[in-house]
C-alpha cells in the first residue's frame, strides 16, 4: 500500500501575538499528524516547532493606517511571493493568523484557487466596518474565534465560526502566586511592583515610553518603596526603549527584562500597559491595569470616526464594562496616568481580581486543540 502524503499546512502570523497562537497550534496538529509540513510566514516560537518560514513575521509588524502606507510597496511585493509559493507548493489547508489586511487578501486568493483556508483570531468586524463579514465570507471556510461574543456576530449573518477559546488562558494559572513570581525575578515580595509595558511595536514603544516614564518617576517619589520592572519582547525593542530612557528617565531604577511578558505581568501588583492581547495577558495574570494608546494623529482621527466602541481594552469589552481604566491619544498624560494608577497600588485589587477569574474561566476552553480539530474536520 502506498503510504499517505504528509498534511502541508500554509501559514502565516504577522506579530508576536500571532507567533505565539501559530506555535500552540503547530504543537495541537503535530499531535494528530507527526509528519505534518508547516510554512509560510511566522517567528521565532514558530520555527521552534518545525515551521518552515519563507519570510520573517517581522515583514508584516507594522500597525495604523498611515504607517502601512510607507511600507506599502514591501508588503505588497511579500504578498506576492508568498502566494506564488503556495501556488506551486499546494498546502492541503491555509490558516491566517490574526493580521486581517494581509491574510484576508491572500485567503481570497488561495481560496479561489481551490484551496481551504481557516481565519484564526476574528478581526473587529463587530467594532467597526461591519462589511468586512462579507469579505470573510468570501475569503474563508471557516473563522476560529477566540472570544465568546464574536461567535455570535458570525451567526447573525451565518458565516461558519468556531469559538474555541484563547490559548492564553488555557496556559496561565487561574491562581497566581505573585509574591512567588516577583522573588523568581529577583524583587523583594514585600514591595510593590510597577511594570511598564508599551508594547511590542516600535512606535507604539516610541509614543508611550515617554509617559509611562514620567508617571512611574512620580508614583516612585510619592512612594520610595516601589520597584519598577519593564519587558520588551525582543532585544531590538529593548534597545530601543533602553535608546528612549537614556534621553528621558536615564536616572529612574527600572529593570529591563526581555522575552519575559508573562513572568512580568504575573509578578506586577498594577501594570501600565499598551491596549492589545498584553492586556487580555494582564488580566488572566490578575493584575489591576491603566490601558493606554497613542497612535499616529491621522490614524487616531480616522479611527475615532469608524469604531462605535464604548470601549476598546479587552478586559472592558469581555466583561461589557469599565473594569479598567482607558487613556487614549491625548489623554494618556503622564498626570491621567499617575492619577488613575495611585489608587491600584494603594487599594485592594480582590474585587477586579474576581472579575477577572469569572472572565478568565469563561475564556479556557482548550483553544489549541480546539481549533487543531476544527482545522483537521475542514480538511477531511
Amino acid at each position: 500500500m502506498p503510504t499517505a502524503k504528509p498534511l502541508k499546512i500554509g501559514l502565516i502570523a504577522g506579530e508576536h501575538s500571532g507567533d505565539i497562537l501559530g506555535a500552540d497550534l503547530i504543537r495541537a496538529l503535530k499531535l494528530q499528524h507527526p509528519d505534518a509540513i508547516f510554512y509560510g510566514i511566522g517567528g521565532a516560537r514558530m520555527r521552534a516547532e518545525g515551521f518552515q518560514a519563507i519570510f520573517d513575521m517581522e515583514e508584516l509588524a507594522v500597525m495604523g493606517i498611515v504607517e502601512v502606507l510607507g511600507r506599502l510597496p514591501r508588503l505588497l511585493q511579500v504578498r506576492k511571493e508568498i502566494l506564488q509559493h503556495f501556488y506551486n507548493d499546494r498546502p492541503d489547508v491555509f490558516v491566517g493568523i490574526d493580521a486581517p489586511d494581509f491574510n484576508l487578501p491572500v485567503e481570497l486568493k488561495l481560496k479561489n484557487a481551490g484551496i481551504k483556508t481557516v481565519h484564526y483570531v476574528s478581526p473587529s468586524v463587530w467594532a467597526w466596518r461591519h462589511k468586512r463579514i462579507f469579505k470573510i465570507a468570501k475569503a474563508t471556510n471557516l473563522v476560529l474565534s477566540l472570544l465568546p461574543f464574536e461567535k455570535a456576530f458570525y451567526d447573525k449573518y451565518q458565516v461558519p465560526c468556531q469559538f474555541v477559546g484563547h490559548t492564553l488562558a488555557d496556559q496561565m494559572p487561574l491562581y497566581p502566586e505573585k509574591s512567588v513570581e516577583k522573588v523568581a525575578l529577583g524583587f523583594a515580595a514585600e514591595r510593590p511592583l510597577l511594570a511598564l509595558m508599551p508594547g511590542s511595536r516600535s512606535n507604539e514603544i516610541k509614543l508611550l515610553a515617554p509617559g509611562f516614564f514620567a508617571a512611574a518617576a512620580q508614583l516612585l517619589a510619592e512612594q520610595p518603596d516601589l520597584q519598577l520592572v519593564c519587558n520588551m519582547v525582543t532585544p531590538e525593542k529593548a534597545a530601543l526603549y533602553q535608546k528612549i530612557k537614556a534621553e528621558l528617565a536615564p536616572d529612574l531604577p527600572i529593570t529591563l527584562l526581555i522575552g519575559q511578558a508573562r513572568a512580568t505581568l504575573t509578578s506586577a501588583d498594577a501594570v501600565f500597559i499598551a491596549s492589545g492581547t498584553a492586556t487580555l495577558e494582564a488580566m488572566l495574570a490578575k493584575t489591576p491595569m491603566v490601558v493606554a494608546y497613542k497612535t499616529n494623529w491621522l490614524t487616531f482621527q480616522i479611527a475615532k470616526r469608524m469604531v462605535k466602541l464604548q470601549h476598546v481594552s479587552l478586559p472592558n469589552l469581555l466583561a461589557n464594562q469599565a473594569l479598567v481604566t482607558e487613556l487614549l491619544q491625548d489623554a494618556a498624560t503622564p498626570e491621567a496616568l499617575v492619577a488613575a494608577m495611585r489608587p491600584l497600588l494603594q487599594a485592594d485589587a480582590s474585587a477586579v481580581s474576581a472579575e477577572f477569574l469569572n472572565i478568565h474561566q469563561q475564556l479556557r476552553c482548550d483553544a489549541s486543540s480546539q481549533a487543531a480539530n476544527a482545522i483537521l474536520e475542514l480538511i477531511a
